[in-house]
Parts: C-alpha cells; structure tokens; sequence
C-alpha cells in the first residue's frame, strides 16, 4: 500500500489557504460575542451588574450565571465511572455555564456579551461591573490535601474528588519486605498548556422549526463532541449537529464541549442569530484545559541480583477547579495498564489521589497520562542501577519481557500486552544509537569544556479501547462508482484523508484517489462509535472501515455471479474485478456500483480495539556548564506500532510525539503564583513552546509485530513519540549530569535550572 503513496491529499488545501477552520464559518445574521472572565482565581460574586454594558452600542444580549443556572446547566460529563479505593466514587463539582456565585480559577467565563460585531461585544463587556470577596487559593496538588487548606467545595471535603488503587497492597508489601534493594524517587510532571495553533473558537446555530442546534468547532470527533454538548446542556444528542472540517491542532484538549461553547449555543437559541465567538491567544492560556500537573512517587524493590520484585506508585494528580470529560480516566485506569511498563515485575500496586485547586481544570494532553508511567519507572530503573552498581543496560536485559512470553497477562487482571519483542526493540536501539561508542564521544566533549550524556528509555502504552458498545464505520457508493467512506474520527493533521482512502481502495481494488472521506459527518449516516483519541484511529476507524469493505466485496460477489450467470463459488475477487475462473470474463466492482445503485453499500463493524505499542529511544544530548544550556544532538527511535499503512504518516506522528515530549523535558512549564493563583506563564513570552532549531536529528527505525486485536494488525502510533521521549530525555540529561553528582533534576531542563544545579553541585 506504501508503493502507491503520492503525498497527502490535505496538504494542498491546507498550504495554500484553502483550509476551513472554525473561524471561517460564517452564517447570515450571526452575532458575536466576547466572554468576560474572571480575574481571580478564588472569590465569591458579591453583586454584578450587567446593565451598563446591555446599553452599550450593538450589544443585543448579556448572559449570566442566572440564565446558564435557569436553563439547567450541568458538569461536564464525567467517564471515571468505577470505583476507587474503598469503594467510594468519584465526587464530581457542579460547575454552572456561567460562574454563579463563586469564581475557582483565574480564566473562568463570568458573563458573555453578545453584539453586533466582536469589538463591540469587547467593549461592552468592559462595562460590565463585577464586586468580588476575595478568598484563599491552593493551587498545588499535595498542598490541596492538607489539613489547613481551603476548601472549594462544602461537599467535596479535603478537595480529595477521587482516591483509586490498583493492583495487590498486601502482595506488594511482602515483597518489599524481602528485597535486598529498594529504590525510591519523587518526580514532577509538570502542568502544561496544549496550545493549539488554531485557538478555541464555536459559531452555534438554533433552528427552532426543527428544535435542532448546529455547532461548528474544533472537534476530536463528532461523538465526542456531541455527548460532552449534550451531557452538559441537556439538549438530547441528536438535536446536535457537529461541524468541523479542518482542525488546527487536538493534542487531546479538543475532546470535549467548553463552556463556551454551550453558552453560546444557549445565546443563539434566545436570540434566534447565530452567535460566533473566537478566543485569544491569551484566553487559550487560561481557559483550555491544561495538561500533565502530576506529582510521581515511586518505589521499586529488587533483589541481590537485580531481579525487579515489586513496584508501589503514588500519584497527586491536580485537577484544577472542575473535571474535564477524561481528566480523571486517563489519570487512575489506564495507568494501571501498563504500571509495570516492559519488565516481568511480578506484584504492583499503585494509589492515584486527585485533587481540585484553583486552577484551570486539566485533560488528557498528548500522551494523556502514559507519559508519566513510563517517566516514572524508568527513572526507577535508572536509579536502581546506579543505587545497586549495575550497568544501567544490563539491568534492563535482565528484567524486560522476552518476545516468547506474548501475549503477557500484567499483575492488572484487565491488562494483557498482546504482542511484542522488548528485548529486540532494546537491542536495535542501542546498535541504532551507537551506544557501545558513546564513551569516545564523551571524552571528546569532555576536551571541549562540555557534559555528554546519553539515555535510554523503553516503553509501552495501552492504547484504543473506550466507552462506546463498538466502531462503526459506512461506505456509499456514488453513481459513477466512486466511494464516500464515513467514520466517526476527528482528524486535526493526521492524514486520515489519506491513509482511510488508501485501506478501503486496497481491499476494493479502487484508486484511493476515487474515494473521499467524510469524517464525523452530520449529514452522514448514523454511526456508533468514537472520535480520534488514545492513539485509536487506525486500529478503530481504520478497522471498521476494511471490515465495511470486505463486506462491499461480498456483496458484489453475489451481483457479479448474477450478472455474469455463474454460482458465486465460481468466482475469484482481485484487484477490483470479479472473474470467472479460468476465463478472462469479469465485471469490475464499480461498474456493479454503477449498475446496482446503493446495492454495494456497506457498515463495518468491531469491537472497540485496543493494542500495547512499544518501543525503545535514545537520546543523546551536551551540556554547556557555563549557560546550562542542553543541545540535544541525536535522537534514535526504534518502533513497535504495528503493521505499518502508510511510513510517511507514521513518521509524521512519531516526529510531532517526540517534538511535544522534548517540549515537556526541556521548557514548557504553566506556573501559577502560590498566593494568588494568577498564571505567571499566560503568554508565549513566558511560557517556553518547542521550536524547530530545539529539536535535534531523529532516526526512526520500525520493528513491528502485528496486533492480533484488530484487522489491520496495527497499534496505536500518534502518542508514542511523546510516552518514549519524556524518559529518554530525562535519563540522557541526568547522565550528563551525573559526572557532577548530580541524580535528580526536576522538569524542565531549562538553562537556568541546570546551571542552578551545577552551580550548587560546584559549591
């Protein structure tokens, strides 16, 4: 299929400005509108007057926490729904619309102005005047937990909203009680911004004839999008129509609907206008959700030979003021999927406890929480070899997985790693990353004033699944024989508007030029399913939409026999044409869609897949002492995603993972300020994004085993990249430091916080 591949079909539209993003939706008589925020992250409302800006000129509507209260609003809908430690469930606040009486995070919507224009909706809103009683902040995680702190919520005591564990406490125990060695480390996963390149943005529409909205916004996926909208407003799902053609960046923070969102398509409905509504680069900073905002602690118990016994996991995971849709899943479930990463630990448990704060709410960011899993327990096999004096390498081969031991029941009764070859994954990976000669190139840099270091990191992520009965996916037939394909996945720079046409022209023998995906379509054919999250949509969508075309052939096996006057045994399907054996007569499968209207038409249905993509990095990185500034100047890759579709794509989505997991390691990094719990870091000024001169060389190398859970045979891919660069980083940059004895460094590695570091390690 890879021969055959031309470039993307997008690029073209997207490079030349012929791309559609939510901004360019414009609708006849539409409204605009600006929310105003609130400029504190923990206070009551003790009176706001909308008036004067209701009088402003252009201004046709004021909304407030009233009218979001009156019209019933809900929290976003919440998918944690299992038990924690205990028994107890997860505590979910209430959050309105619109704030109604009390502000938790600097950034949260306190009223929108709906006007004429946008600037004048701006202006008003300006006039709006708010009264608040300051109240204390806590904006740290552990902090929230503490005797003394502030509640932010009368019914949610200790800001504890959820407390879940996993694996055997009493097992774990034991084992640790017998190790010969226990290593223990405390890690920060610091809280990030998603940033986007397109900022949030909706234009919401209300038909009243129909009693149907239309909501034009960024999306993951129409399902996705369409239940968060719906769980939160109370408008049954299909009165929800979801538009979005092109999306200028997911990362996992376009999953859910956003309060605005949901207010304005309130708005629409009031005033009967369209209200469109476009955010600032600025209000992206405070009011998407963020990401990451973990504390890690870990402990790993081994025994004189460097066997791994048993591993015991704390996380403090901060919330924010409220719960995103997946916040809290992607923090405690899937976790416990792969705790143990790619080694035979035999026992595990872990503790994740979640707090609220005044912050803004955090979500599932590229990776979701995968990343720290992986973070944490190779930095514990990192430090056990040093603790232990054992060649960091060799502790590794000791303890990973063998290939023959697939599929590989985990300690978790719901986790088995369907396929894979750690140890040839590792063993690439260095051969690739020319580790066994590291050491000359550590004593030349070592000439030049400078600290080399190199890192290794294996790793492995649960990816797919999610809450849907199953995947669904469609192909129609069009009257010159051409295909639409439809599927409920929110592409935002994937190439799903390549890869899809590529899988279904395969198995149907029709150019991939000839069929055209229609992706999360309103207009499309009803479909169950999910959107494009979790590293799901070619093992999901991809899945379903080659079982639809195997169906299509099926169905044309019995026109063809038909048609042709044979029994369909006598018949053999290739390369898009029914032949009768041993004949050179044959019919091909579009002149039977053309004959046969809607006849070939086609659903394709699996189980919602899941599969346990692996890998192993290298990185190599210098250090200049003198600035702290870190170069990093090699990075090698070596891949287990599956059956590869299309390399070109796949590499695509390893480079844009890698770049955002080196982003976390070295400089992204939302700050709040203790006291006040205003974000320090709300520009790009402050706030450090990865750059194209910070990334270094990357050599991708494929070692896949198929997936037995899905019909491609493929696993996720789109946030390897960042679950396998966060510990290679990490671990390359300690390296270099520990020359100086230095074991431990927060993230991120920023030039002032590593020269800090040699600084103190010097003194």
């Amino acid at each position: 299929m890879s021969a055959a591949f031309k470039g993307r079909r997008e690029d073209l539209r997207l490079v030349t400005g012929q791309g559609k993003y939510t901004s360019d939706w414009n609708l006849p008589g539409q409204l605009y509108g600006h929310f105003l925020r609130s400029d504190r992250a923990h206070a009551e409302i003790v009176s706001l007057d909308p008036g004067p800006a209701r009088s402003a000129p252009g201004v046709a509507a004021v909304f407030t926490g009233a009218d979001t209260a009156k019209a019933g609003f809900k929290s976003t809908p919440n998918i944690a729904r299992y038990p924690g430690r205990g028994g107890a469930t997860i505590k979910v606040p209430h959050r309105d619309g619109l704030a109604n009486g009390r502000v938790r995070f600097v950034g949260q919507e306190v009223a929108l102005v709906v006007a004429s224009t946008a600037q004048a909706a701006q202006d008003a809103a300006e006039r709006i005047e708010v009264e608040y009683r300051d109240l204390p902040v806590v904006v740290d995680a552990e902090s929230a937990l503490d005797a003394g702190a502030e509640q932010l919520y009368p019914d949610i005591p200790g800001n504890l909203c959820f407390d879940y564990e996993y694996g055997d406490e009493a097992k774990t125990a034991e084992a640790f009680s017998r190790a010969a060695h226990v290593t223990r480390i405390a890690l920060d996963s610091q809280r990030m911004v998603g940033n986007p390149m397109e900022p949030k943005a909706c234009l919401a529409a209300y038909d009243a004839a129909a009693d149907v909205y239309d909501l034009y916004t960024s999306s993951q996926g129409l399902s996705l999008m369409r239940g968060s909208a719906s769980g939160i407003t109370g408008v049954a799902p299909e009165k929800i129509r979801v538009h979005a053609q092109d999306v200028g960046g997911g990362f996992g923070i376009r999953s859910d609907a956003y309060s605005e969102y949901c207010v304005c398509m309130l708005a629409a409905k009031a005033l009967g206008r369209p209200v469109k509504w476009t955010s600032t680069r600025s209000e992206t900073f405070v009011s998407d959700y963020h990401g990451r905002a973990a504390k890690l602690i870990g402990e790993l118990a081994l025994d004189a030979d460097g066997k791994f016994l048993a591993i015991h996991i704390n996380w403090f995971v901060n919330m924010g003021a409220y719960l995103s849709t997946p916040g809290a899943l992607i923090n405690t479930l899937p976790p416990g999927l792969h705790a143990i990463n790619l080694y035979r630990i035999p026992v595990m448990y872990g503790r994740h406890r979640l707090t609220l704060t005044n912050t803004t709410p955090t979500t599932a960011y590229r990776g979701a929480g995968r990343p720290n899993v992986c973070y944490l327990a190779e930095r514990l096999v990192e430090e056990a070899a040093r603790e232990m004096k054992i060649d960091r390498i060799e502790l590794r081969r000791r303890n990973l997985i063998p290939k023959e031991a697939f599929p590989y029941q985990t300690p978790h009764p719901h986790s088995v790693y369907d396929s894979g070859d750690p140890p040839g994954l590792l063993e690439e990976a260095l051969a690739r990353g020319e580790w066994s000669t590291f050491e000359q190139r550590r004593a030349e840099a070592k000439k030049r004033g400078r600290l080399r270091g190199i890192g290794c990191a294996v790793f492995v992520e649960p990816a797919g699944a999610g809450g849907a009965p199953r995947e669904e996916a469609m192909i129609k037939f069009g009257e010159s024989g051409s295909a639409l394909i439809y599927c409920l996945a929110g592409p935002s720079g994937q190439g799903h508007e390549t890869v899809y046409p590529e899988v279904v022209g395969e198995a149907l023998g029709i150019d991939p030029e000839r069929i055209t995906l229609r992706a999360s379509d309103p207009d499309g054919p009803a479909l169950v399913g999910e959107g494009t999250i979790g590293s799901r949509s070619m093992m999901a969508h991809g899945g379903s939409l080659l079982v639809a075309a195997r169906e299509a052939v099926k169905k044309g096996t019995e026109l063809a026999a038909r048609d042709l006057e044979v029994a369909p045994t006598d018949l053999e399907f290739k390369q898009g044409r029914y032949r009768v054996k041993g004949t050179d007569v044959s019919v091909g499968i579009e002149d039977l869609a053309k004959k046969h209207p809607g006849a070939l038409d086609s659903l394709g249905e699996i189980p919602l897949p899941r599969s346990f993509p692996t890998g192993a990095h290298v990185a190599e990185v210098e250090i200049d002492p003198e600035t702290g500034v870190v170069d990093i100047l090699r990075y090698t890759a070596v891949d287990d995603c599956g059956r590869v579709i299309n390399p070109m794509l796949l590499d695509g989505q390893l480079h844009g993972g890698i770049a955002q997991g080196i982003g976390q390691v070295m400089g992204e990094h939302a700050i709040y300020d203790k006291a006040s719990g205003q974000l320090l870091t709300g520009t790009f000024m402050d706030y450090e994004m990865p750059r194209a001169d910070g990334m270094p060389e990357i050599h991708l190398y494929d070692r896949s085993i198929p997936s037995p859970g899905n019909p491609l045979g493929v696993k996720g891919a789109g946030e390897a990249g960042t679950t396998g660069a966060v510990p290679a980083v990490a671990n390359a940059v300690i390296d270099a430091l520990r020359r100086l004895g230095i074991d431990h460094l927060d993230f991120p590695y920023t030039p002032d916080r590593i020269w800090r570091a040699i600084r103190q390690a010097k003194a």
